[in-house]
């Protein structure tokens, strides 16, 4: 087998196992959060991590994909260390700034449903006190 498709392999083996490890992982641990943000809908929160969860997996597996291409060939093993290097980084970085962006997108639906819920003082204030004199 010529070493640039033993370098694909490897770069695929690795690529798909990571973003299912991942997927996994956040879907797992979601799903708590996102039960907070739908306000204790169990059905309708599952139902968000599993379209999140869909997306997350089309996306980076695409990724995976459509950054299979290296430059060149790979004549030697460290030619092909330094390509994994780089694809594997690549995959890394977008399986992280994916996870950041839900992250900071959910945060925001949940400050926005708690500020919508926030509840009001029930009576408005009715005088005011005069400070202490003397103290």
């Amino acid at each position: 087998m010529d070493l640039t498709v033993a370098t694909y392999a490897v770069y695929l083996i690795a690529g798909i196992t990571l973003t299912l490890w991942v997927g996994r992982t956040l879907a797992r641990n979601g799903r708590v959060f996102l039960v907070d943000v739908t306000h204790g809908d169990r059905k309708l929160a599952d139902a968000i991590n599993r379209l999140l969860s869909a997306g997350f997996y089309l996306v980076n597996l695409g990724f995976v994909a459509l950054h299979l291409r290296l430059g060149g060939s790979v004549d030697s093993v460290r030619e092909s260390c330094e390509a994994l290097s780089v694809k594997i980084a690549t995959v890394l970085l977008v399986l992280g700034a994916l996870h950041l962006a839900n992250v900071f997108i959910l945060g925001r639906i949940r400050r926005r449903t708690l500020a919508e819920h926030q509840t009001v003082p029930p009576v408005p204030p009715q005088g005011w006190t005069s400070p202490a004199v003397g103290v």
